[in-house]
């Protein structure tokens, strides 16, 4: 991490609706056992120390603000967003390269470039370079549809970024980063 990226206070402790003022020992989740105005929280034990649980926590807030700014109004999977992202940063791209960008094996790779030529968002061209290898290449229409959920995603991150500082988005993605080996 750059140290312009390493926070200088002590991040805020948030409850479970991302406010500040939440549960400094980890220790508790937000779940109080469907007990109407329970105030006891229930135990995390162990889990309070799973990597996994806590990523698979934050992904129920990111999916489900994901599927309604971008999934729903643009008939648009996860996976199929950030291949058009992907193309529309980068131009042209080998189906491998797009494949280890997103962690797709070469049959799950096809079906999905498949879907989204059969939807007119891209092309397979032969490459210019060498005749055996062919580039992915994003069609206008996957050009501005790529645009278009681009732009639907800066209100989803505002809505993300009010629970977090800069820094601590930064310090996020970050470990993201390194915990996907990446």
């Amino acid at each position: 991490m750059t140290p312009a990226a390493t926070p200088t206070h002590q991040p805020v402790v948030r409850n479970a609706d991302g406010h500040p003022g939440g549960h400094t020992s980890g220790h508790t989740s937000g779940y109080t056992g469907g007990q109407t105005g329970a105030t006891t929280r229930l135990s995390l034990g162990v889990l309070s120390d799973v990597l996994g649980y806590h990523v698979a926590q934050a992904a129920v807030t990111t999916v489900a603000l994901f599927d309604r700014h971008i999934a729903a109004p643009f008939c648009l999977r996860k996976v199929e967003y950030s291949l058009l992202l992907l193309l529309q940063a980068n131009g042209p791209l080998t189906p491998k390269r797009l494949g280890h960008a997103l962690a797709l094996s070469a049959p799950n790779l096809t079906l999905l470039l498949d879907r989204l030529q059969e939807r007119a968002l891209l092309r397979r061209e032969r490459s210019t370079t060498d005749g055996r290898s062919q580039n992915i290449v994003l069609t206008e229409a996957g050009e501005r549809l790529a645009r278009e959920s681009a732009a639907a995603a800066a209100p989803m991150e505002a809505e993300l970024g009010d629970r977090l500082t800069r820094a601590e988005r930064l310090m996020l993605i970050e470990l993201l980063r390194k915990v996907a080996g990446r």
